[in-house]
């Protein structure tokens, strides 16, 4: 290892500091347990399996990490259960923006299905006006702390029902109110893509965006779907694409042809480290595909998935990565910039958040050792005279 590249191995605190970009994050994944407890308190929801915030913080994590995507699932029962009403969401999305700034994130894209959080008598429209009234709150809260944020959201469809297009639409609407994208999201096996073939033309005849998840419990055929019969711009997850890629005795690689098609044409992984080891999707940080696909240089993203239910945050996902594959700043920026360019929003927003945000502020981090050694080098040239 190199003194330049021990000098860019960044500390856990510098993680915190430098500017992240995230893809893939669920609205429902990330309440603060305390937030849970309050806003069902409020509303009258009883069925928590804990009232204490941190014995209910605990609940979340050994429930989510069970190995099973569709359990996994099940703990969204009680986050939605308790997002019913327009104050709930705009609290909730509120806090999320304040928590992914305080945590170095100065680009989101948060997604959430709008169509679940209707049992209090919300339009499709109002939940839509709540959560971005929350996210806006949240970014001038965090302005005033001293953070900068932009979250943008993702209208999400659930792959089990029958309301795509309806929320395609919906998505359509409101891409100049806040909204900056379309997904579906929900168990994969059973429920391919293809089953709302008609939302994603309509959202390709407005030229709007969509991501779609794919390649996570379900393998290259929900990938090969996605791409080729839908047209996604980017890849939920996507782990999968590893099964075609062989990697021989001598070190030598062979990428098949979907594995290839991904990687020419740039197409996004919103890869979501600590989540794919809940749901089985990897066995451990040290053998998820990212390491491979990142030396490969698919255009790999770093995301968390869902905060509260993985017990993460962007710091922590990366933390990990730097832990089992030695990344440096350098390759934090690699994937910063990867995502940035991925984001939903007009190519001259992004490349003025790539070059006036993103790489000075590494820059920055990346100087900071050099003013270490010159203190350093004159204390000790002090003490020998």
């Amino acid at each position: 290892m190199t003194s330049q590249t021990i000098a860019n191995t960044p500390t856990p605190e510098q993680i915190r500091r430098a500017p992240k970009v995230l893809l893939h994050d669920h609205l429902d994944g990330g309440l603060r347990p305390g937030t849970i407890v309050e806003l069902a308190r409020g509303s009258g929801y009883a069925q928590l399996p804990e009232t204490d915030p941190d014995k209910l913080g605990v609940w979340f994590r050994e429930a989510a990490d069970s190995g099973s995507l569709e359990r996994y699932l099940e703990t969204f029962s009680h986050t939605v259960g308790v997002m019913q009403t327009r104050d709930a969401l705009v609290r909730v999305a509120r806090e999320c923006a304040e928590d992914l700034a305080e945590d170095g994130v100065v680009y989101a894209e948060v997604r959430y299905a709008p169509e679940q959080h209707l049992e209090g008598g919300l339009s499709l429209e109002e939940v839509v006006e709540a959560v971005n009234e929350g996210f806006r709150e949240g970014e001038r809260l965090a302005r005033e702390s001293g953070h900068r944020i932009r979250v943008g959201a993702l209208l999400t469809a659930m792959r089990h029902a029958a309301r795509a297009l309806e929320i395609a639409e919906l998505a359509n609407r409101y891409r100049d109110l806040g909204v900056v994208g379309f997904d579906i999201a929900g168990a994969e096996a059973g429920y391919p893509p293809t089953r709302h073939l008609d939302a994603f033309e309509y959202l390709k005849r407005e030229n709007n965006h969509f991501t779609i998840h794919a390649g996570e419990a379900f393998g290259l055929p929900s990938i090969w779907q996605a791409l080729q019969w839908c047209g996604a711009d980017r890849l939920g997850h996507g782990v999968r694409i590893i099964d075609d890629i062989e990697v021989k005795d001598d070190g030598t690689v062979h990428l098949g042809r979907l594995a290839s098609y991904v990687r020419d044409k740039r197409i996004p992984l919103e890869m979501c480290p600590s989540s794919n080891l809940q749901t089985g999707a990897a066995t451990s940080y040290v053998e998820h595909p990212i390491g491979l696909l990142r030396r490969l240089h698919f255009r790999t993203t770093v995301n968390t998935d869902n905060r509260l239910m993985s017990h993460t945050s962007m710091s922590r996902e990366f933390e990990h990565l730097v832990d089992a594959f030695g990344y440096t700043l350098d390759d934090m920026q690699w994937f910063s910039v990867n995502a940035m360019k991925s984001a939903f929003i007009p190519f001259d927003e992004r490349l003025a958040m790539i070059n006036d945000v993103i790489k000075p502020g590494y820059a920055e981090l990346k100087s900071e050792w050099l003013f270490q050694q010159t203190a350093s080098t004159s204390g000790s040239t002090v003490e020998e005279g």
